[in-house]
This record gives structure tokens, sequence and C-alpha cells, in this order.
């Protein structure tokens, strides 16, 4: 059971670090690990996250911080929490559409492998890639809504896409999209969690589980708070960096190990 609590901690310290949440970690390690079912690991990663991103987003709110700017991040929340529902119901139809859980692992495994490699690819050269610098209200919702299926259907909480897009059509720095990112998580793993709770399709898990990874959760969030303002700019995204190359590894590696189970 400490496994649940350790890896919840230490994704959710990393993932409040450079604001992706944390599912991006959670999901591949705990599917390579087999401790659960699909469709419980994406449940309780969706919690995790939200445990996380709800303490950081609270805490940056209230302090006062300007990283997250309203005009642009509310929009594109309102669009990720629509995103969130979406990305619910097509996990449900996946989950119907394929009878054996371990295709719909395969499936999750693979976009999620694809998403990582282009979001590596693109911080790697993203120096020679310009940048803009999108201030409509209705393109920041269409945004959302893709960013929130996304990580919705992959049961990631937001991820690195998330940072890609702000870092592209926004123009945003490292620790500036990491604290939209965030407000964005939480919004769309909020509605997301509504949604499944709505319609009735809470995989079957463990109680303890779930309170020992929310629990790490949030103690990710507090510790990724505190670190995100001690370390530079540079370093946040070197972490980046290597975790993106740590996670394609895995999910190759899931995405091959639950095609042959």
């Amino acid at each position: 059971m400490l496994i649940f609590f350790l890896v919840a901690l230490g994704a959710s310290v990393v993932g409040a670090v450079c604001g992706i949440g944390g599912g991006v970690i959670i999901k591949p390690v705990l599917d390579l690990l087999h401790l659960e079912t699909v469709a419980a690991i994406s449940f309780l990663s969706g919690c995790t996250v939200l445990s996380m991103s709800c303490y950081s987003v609270g805490k940056s709110l209230l302090a006062g911080e300007k990283r997250v700017s309203l005009a642009l991040g509310t929009p594109l929340a309102l669009g990720a929490a629509a995103g969130g529902l979406l990305g619910s119901r097509l996990f449900a139809l996946a989950r119907q559409l394929w009878d054996n859980p371990n295709r719909v692992g395969a499936v999750q495994s693979a976009c999620l492998a694809a998403v990582t490699v282009g979001t590596l690819l693109y911080t790697l050269n993203k120096a020679r890639i310009p940048t803009r610098r999108v201030e409509n209200k209705a393109a920041c919702v269409v945004i959302g809504l893709g960013l929130g299926c996304m990580s919705s259907f992959l049961g990631i909480g937001g991820g690195p896409i998330n940072l890609v897009v702000l870092y592209y059509f926004f123009s945003m720095d490292t620790k500036t999209a990491a604290a939209n990112s965030l407000y964005i998580i939480f919004f769309s793993q909020l509605c997301s969690l509504l949604a499944t709770l709505a319609a009735g399709s809470v995989p079957a898990f463990r109680w303890p589980v779930l309170a020992l990874m929310a629990a790490g959760g949030l103690g990710g969030g507090i510790l990724g708070r505190r670190l995100n303002r001690r370390i530079k700019g540079e370093t946040v995204e070197r972490l980046f960096l290597l975790l993106m190359a740590v996670i394609i590894c895995i999910s190759f590696f899931n995405t091959w190990r639950y095609l042959t189970a």
C-alpha cells in the first residue's frame, strides 16, 4: 500500500514544480507496476491530480500571485472543463468497445507515448519556433477543450501537452506556463470526476488506496509549490526534459506489454 502513497507524492512534487499535474507520471508508473485495473488507475490518477492542483491553485490565488492570467486562464479552464466531460465519455466508450481492458491500456499508453514524444521534440526546438499571443476568448475555449479532452481520456490530469500549448499559443515562460497549466488541470479534473460520479461509471477501487494517493497528491502540492519558488526556470525545464524521456520509455514498454498480455 505504501507504494501508492510514494508514487503519488513523488509524481505530485514533480508535477507541481513543472506544472504537469503528476498524472502523466502516476498513470504509466502504476500501469507498469500493474497494481490495479486500467480503469481504476485512470480514476485514482485523476483524483490524485485533483487534490494536488486544488491545493496549488487555491494557495496561489489566496496569496495573490500574478502568474495565473485569469483573462486567458479562465476561458482555457472553462474549455478544459467541457473537454474533461468529453474525455470521460470517450474513455467510457473505449471501455465498451474493447471488452479486454488491456486493449484500452494499450491505446492509452500509445497515445501518451506519441504526445510525449511530440512534446519533447517541441521543447528541444522551441527556441527556433516562433510563438503566438492568442487573446481571443473563443479561441482560448477551443484550445482548452482539446487539452481537457486529451488529459481526461488519457487519465493524466493535464500533462506536458499543456505546457507546449501555453508556450506556443500564449508565449508564456516556463514558470508562468506551469502555474496556468495547474489552473487548467484543476477545472478539467474536477469536471471529469463529477461526470464520472453522475454517470455512475466509477470503477472498482480500494478506498485506502484512494485516501493514500489523495494524501500524496496534497503533500506533493505543498512540497512542489515550495520547490518551484526556489529553483530557476532553467532547472525546471531540465527536469521536464528528463521526465519526458523517462515517460516515453515507460509508455512504449506499457504499450507492448498490454498488446502481448
